[in-house]
């Protein structure tokens, strides 16, 4: 079963995703503002951007980004003169991602917005707010809002106390340069405008560094997830030669390399550097990804948690779908195929070239398809995607240089080649069929990013029971579709094929029966979460657990009962954290644990939902940088990276009632052995402790 999943998941959703633990901070801003005129001044914003960084502009199209907004505002009262000007190194380029031009600004940019006192005799305290996103060609940070303030005094710009100001003296926490490790907040008491209170973000006594015991740590593992990237690109490709635009090309190419030159030898190795140019075209079709900017940064980071990305991955799978139903064909424009057919009378080492590039373009609308769905895969869950493509499109040209390659060196193997015919039509509709259930996917991921929950568990597997009844009727020969023979030959394949279908949908339907325990595990990480159901209210948590959302409030519950608290750093667009739940969590011997001798504490980090006025703090950055914390998810973020220096989901870190560090905290999704060891030692060493 657990092969089967394997196989049907990854018919092109590669659903992977890789964690970033170390907190970046690539801008540094400097506010200042100066005279300009009689009773007139100018805000000035400056960021300094490290290389390979950027920052949006503030007039970017609806849904192409996120723009940045910077506004000035004063208590004493202000008039805004004219609009913010933004100035520095420019881009301006079509986002083939987005659909739409993009601006966006490297190395520096500074804002500025010019304004008059409204009471040019009295001292005024200018505040000035920015909300920015900035991004690379792998990935883009979270949204930060920063805010500044300097103080000018009747017509001349100083930096001298206001005395009309509130002051109290506050604990304010000071963020440690990104990459600074067990210093990224300290308290420290300054003379600061009143701001709300911060007490409670930092935790001294968290010190994850020192924990109370090193028992039960998970050995951090090769990371493998390249290669199996690169198998699975090789799965993808080993299909697409099946399909009609490419299999009855394999002999006519190996015959040309084998049959049409004399020197046999000189033909083998022509058909091997034919391969190897295909492998090398499909290598650099990812190349763009690596050195764009703008195009490959947001869309990568802001995939899981964005409403109408995920509605339009949702929308493209659909239309590939159909495109492999045969009602239309996706194909580049045929000049481009024109001139590399043209080019390949070179001969040569060019000309061979050429004849690969040709095979590629040429067998586009049905490559097409499957390369797209392997770009939304890996996008759907990865932060590291160029490399992760780079390594799926190697998978996949392997697998053709390969068989051209083999078929070469070995040329009576063509005639135990199956012969072309409608079998391959069937490849492409199964294909489709596969497109249309993995684009409720995307669909499932809108639904619960935005806390409408209206794509429910069960309506979900409906749906997909009645894809796969039409699969299964269409491999029976039920149903046509339009490049499909007006009698098919029902073939031993399609039957053995079809029988699978019925397997899969007895197995589906078993997910439709309320339960205690999880079902459909195979399908963890596609499926919506298990309390998104209609079976489950929202406060009857997962698995029967009822975990707290609130750190703080788990920790007086632990107190109490004399528990543990396990801290689970996750989100809702997280979907290694659903793997943890129905996988490991649900596990015998790991849900008991769970239930009696832990308090969890769940706290998402991209809940979007505002906080109440009076916990949305401000935290000193240094240089006259406040960052703003304004969200649910902002606070337990912040909380996470300021006590653990982490900023990745799922984290699981074991605490005692007085809020000190049992073991060494653990991320990622793991096998059930190695979370279970993880629990048994901190539950072990705290009951021994008392």
């Amino acid at each position: 079963m657990k092969d089967f999943k394997l196989v049907f998941s990854t018919l092109f959703l590669l659903i992977i995703t890789i964690f970033n633990a170390q907190i970046k901070n690539p801008v540094k801003f400097k506010f200042d503002v100066n005279p300009v005129g009689k009773d007139e001044y100018e805000a000035v914003l400056t960021g300094i951007i490290e290389d390979n960084w950027h920052v949006y502009s503030q007039d970017l199209p609806p849904d192409s980004g996120i723009p940045t907004e910077f506004k000035i505002t004063s208590k004493q009262g202000i008039q805004l003169l004219g609009k913010v000007q933004e100035i520095g190194k420019k881009h301006d380029e079509f986002s083939e991602a987005f659909g739409a031009q993009i601006v966006y600004y490297s190395n520096k940019v500074v804002f500025k917005q010019k304004f008059k006192p409204k009471d040019a005799t009295k001292p005024a305290t200018i505040t000035a707010e920015i909300m920015y996103q900035t991004c690379n060609d792998r990935v883009c940070l979270a949204p930060n809002t920063l805010e500044f303030e300097k103080q000018i005094e009747g017509s001349k710009t100083a930096i001298a106390p206001d005395e009309n100001v509130e002051k109290t003296k506050d604990t304010v926490y000071e963020v440690a340069p990104a990459g600074q490790v067990g210093t990224v907040l300290k308290p420290t008491n300054i003379e600061t405008p009143a701001v709300a209170k911060q007490e409670g973000l930092k935790v001294n006594s968290l010190d994850f560094k020192n924990p109370l015991t090193n028992c039960g740590t998970v050995q951090e593992k090769p990371n493998d997830d390249n290669w199996l990237v690169l198998g699975l690109g090789f799965l993808g490709g080993l299909i697409a030669l099946l399909t009609p635009c490419v299999f009855p090309m394999i002999p006519l190419t190996v015959s040309f390399f084998t049959k049409g030159n004399k020197d046999k030898a000189k033909g083998k190795r022509d058909a091997f550097i034919y391969g190897f140019f295909i492998l090398l075209i499909f290598v650099l079709l990812s190349i763009p990804f690596h050195i764009i900017d703008g195009i490959s940064g947001n869309i990568f980071n802001q995939i899981s948690t964005n409403i109408w990305l995920n509605l339009f991955f949702f929308a493209i799978f659909l239309f590939f779908a159909l495109s492999f139903f045969g009602y239309y064909e996706i194909t580049l424009p045929s000049s481009i195929a024109n001139k590399s057919s043209k080019a390949e009378e070179a001969g040569g080492l060019i000309g061979i070239f050429f004849m690969a590039l040709t095979l590629v373009i040429v067998s586009f609308s049905c490559t097409g398809p499957i390369l797209g769905s392997l770009l939304g895969g890996v996008v759907a869950g990865a932060t590291n995607v160029p490399t992760l493509l780079t390594f799926a499109l190697a998978g996949f040209g392997l697998a053709w240089a390969l068989v051209f390659g083999l078929l070469a060196l070995f040329p009576q193997a063509l005639q135990s080649l199956p012969k072309s015919g409608g079998w391959m039509n069937t490849v492409k509709v199964v294909l489709g069929f596969i497109e249309l259930a993995l684009a409720l996917k995307f669909l499932s991921k809108a639904d619960l990013v935005s806390k409408t929950f209206l794509l429910k568990r069960e309506l979900f597997i409906v749906l997909w029971i009645i894809i796969a009844i039409g699969l299964v009727v269409y491999l029976f020969g039920k149903i046509r579709f339009p490049h499909d023979d007006k009698k098919p030959k029902i073939s031993l394949g399609r039957r053995i094929l079809g029988v699978f279908g019925i397997v899969f949908i007895a197995y589906l339907i078993q997910g439709l029966i309320p339960s205690d325990k999880p079902k459909l595990q195979m399908l963890s990480g596609i499926l919506p979460p298990l309390n998104v159901s209609y079976f489950h209210k929202e406060e009857d948590g997962i698995l029967g657990l009822k975990p707290y959302h609130n750190y703080f409030e788990a920790i007086e519950v632990a107190k109490k009962e004399n528990k543990p608290v396990l801290i689970d750093f996750t989100g809702y667009g997280c979907e290694n954290c659903r793997k943890m739940e129905e996988f490991v969590w649900s596990q015998d011997d790991v849900l008991p644990i769970l239930q009696n001798d832990v308090i969890i504490a769940s706290v998402y980090v991209d809940d979007k939902e505002e906080l109440p006025e009076n916990e949305q703090i401000k935290i000193d950055m240094g240089e006259g940088q406040m960052k703003k914390v304004k969200t649910i998810g902002d606070k337990w973020s912040l909380f996470q990276q300021v006590n653990f220096n982490n900023n990745s989901q799922p984290h699981y870190v074991l605490v005692t009632p007085d809020q000190k560090v049992i073991n060494s905290p653990v991320s990622g999704y793991m096998p059930k052995e190695d979370f279970k060891k993880f629990l048994k030692c901190g539950i072990d060493y705290f009951k021994s402790s008392n």
